[in-house]
């Protein structure tokens, strides 16, 4: 530096007045959001559920009481048949016994199925339809079954069961025994519920004229011939079993969907 001359401008200050400006234009400069990246705290990421829907099913009850298990083989023919109509299932239900197991054993009844559960009444409001299936005694149900439907009392005050499609199917000794009478006078149980009978008809086809072979059944319900006891349910019958569950089952989602 000369004598009294000015101060020659020094490098460093140059250094430090450009970094202050910089500094300066920085703190003016406009403030950019900063982007959430994947795995911050602040990214709220949309739940996405991977589950299936849930299907809800029609369900079909079929309710029966079966001494011998004749109505019993007709029941779980029927089962196939509503459960192979898409959206519909059948439930097997059985009625509670009256008589004592020491009768039973003179009777020489087989021990029921434990698989089968039995049902109550108020249960039957769970049902978008029902099957009934029972032996005839006189040309009208069995004991067993109609101290089942005496016991829908409550029921039948409330009206919980109207409306709801309801069909039969039986068991006889013989081919005059009731196949269709049978039917005929448990019909009063749903009309007092104001429930829909639905019958097979003749839906069946070729099957309700066959004559080659004994065959129980009507346009009424399927139906079986015991005999003593020792005959089974034949092919045919097992059909036209199979078949009313699946044509029940396609009545009661027709008027699912209605």
């Amino acid at each position: 530096m000369g004598k009294g001359g000015g101060c020659f401008p020094s490098k460093n200050r140059n250094t430090v007045s450009s970094s202050v400006k910089a500094s300066a234009i920085d703190r003016n400069a406009p403030i950019q959001e900063e982007e959430n990246t994947e795995g911050s705290a602040e990214v709220v990421q949309p739940a996405s559920s991977t589950a299936a829907p849930i299907e809800n099913k029609l369900k079909i009850f079929i309710v029966f009481y079966s001494m011998y298990g004749h109505v019993e083989s007709l029941a779980k023919k029927m089962k196939e048949g509503v459960d192979s109509i898409e959206g519909a299932q059948g439930i097997l239900y059985r009625v509670e016994e009256t008589l004592p197991q020491e009768v039973l054993e003179k009777m020489r009844a087989p021990p029921k199925d434990p698989a089968i559960p039995l049902i109550s009444a108020a249960e039957l409001t769970e049902a978008d339809g029902i099957l009934f299936g029972f032996p005839t005694r006189y040309g009208c149900m069995a004991a067993q079954m109609k101290a089942f439907f005496d016991s829908t009392g409550q029921l039948w005050r409330e009206q919980k069961l109207a409306g709801k499609p309801a069909g039969f199917f039986v068991s006889t000794g013989s081919q005059g025994g009731g196949q269709e009478t049978t039917i005929w006078t448990a019909i009063t149980q749903l009309t007092h519920h104001g429930m829909l009978f639905v019958p097979i008809g003749y839906t069946f086809g070729s099957g309700m004229f066959a004559i080659d072979e004994i065959r129980g059944g009507s346009p009424y319900g399927a139906g079986v011939y015991a005999g003593d006891g020792s005959r089974q349910a034949s092919e045919g019958e097992l059909a036209l079993a199979q078949h009313q569950g699946k044509y029940m089952a396609s009545i009661v989602k027709k008027l699912a969907h209605a």
